[in-house]
């Protein structure tokens, strides 16, 4: 007899800019910015359980399965919320904490799955806002989970789960990225001055088009004294050949577009290789 599980996933975000913006509780605090939603997230398997274990995996270029830990509080903090326990196993084949949203995307993943699970009743509007909160509180996010409840590039112009959001659709081509290792978002978040000077680098205009996004997003990254060395060489490898390219925010790495720009990173290290998504979360399979 097969165990009953849900599968669900969640893409994941990569934010070019932003801008804290502090609300009056958990729900309204957030940020404004722009980004791209990413056709590579989190995978959650979810098993019915008395009490509640997680798992985080990532899948390697060979297939090769890496513990990369055996809990989550964000995903406790957000199950106890709900008053539900679960065995859940998250996977994801990008490096976790270089900037590609995918605590919001595990948050997602996980209360969208173990809502099916339980049959819990929750709208995909009370999920979305436990996952924000839940990132808020943990300061591993600010923006991500109101960008990951549908795909497109977008341009949040309100902070909090109910901001604006604008999508478009028109990313063509495919998009690649590098990573020199994770950036400790909460001490980013947390830090007073680093958030002035974030706040300072903000844009004043939105962006229009793709290339409206690189370049608000590189002079951010230039301006916000959150670019490293390692960011440095790789953008300026990318400028030498026209390519659109900026600091994945909140990691240590780049994104760059366009169907050349895979072979100018590969210069530099392990590149990964996604698209931009065209939904949000999802599930994808019930067992029973």
């Amino acid at each position: 007899m097969t165990e009953k599980s849900v599968t669900a996933f969640c893409p994941g975000h990569i934010s070019g800019y932003f801008r804290r913006v502090d609300g009056h509780d958990l729900a309204t605090t957030g940020s404004i910015g722009a980004g791209i939603v990413i056709d590579e997230g989190v995978t959650v398997i979810a098993h019915p359980s008395r009490t509640t274990d997680v798992h985080i995996q990532r899948i390697e270029r060979t297939g090769h399965r890496v513990d990369v830990a055996q809990t989550s509080p964000l995903i406790l903090s957000a199950l106890n919320r709900i008053g539900v326990s679960a065995s859940i196993v998250t996977e994801c084949r990008l490096p976790i904490g270089a900037g590609f949203g995918l605590s919001a995307a595990a948050l997602l993943a996980s209360l969208t799955a173990v809502n099916q699970l339980e049959g819990c009743g929750m709208s995909p509007d009370t999920i979305a806002g436990i996952a924000h909160e839940t990132e808020v509180a943990f300061r591993t996010g600010l923006g991500d989970v109101s960008a990951c409840q549908a795909g497109g590039r977008v341009v949040r112009t309100g902070a909090g789960i109910k901001g604006p959001i604008e999508r478009s659709y028109d990313l063509t081509q495919p998009l690649f990225a590098i990573s020199f290792g994770p950036i400790h978002t909460p001490a980013v978040l947390g830090s007073p001055a680093q958030m002035a000077r974030v706040t300072a680098a903000f844009p004043v205009s939105l962006p229009e088009s793709v290339a409206d996004l690189f370049r608000l997003s590189r002079e951010f990254a230039e301006q916000s004294g959150l670019m490293t060395p390692e960011v440095k060489k790789v953008l300026r490898a990318c400028d030498a050949v026209s390519i659109p390219a900026s600091m994945t925010m909140l990691g240590n790495g780049v994104f760059a577009y366009g169907t050349h720009a895979g072979s100018v990173l590969r210069a530099f290290g392990e590149v990964y290789e996604f698209h931009m998504a065209q939904r949000g979360v999802l599930l994808m399979e019930t067992t029973s």
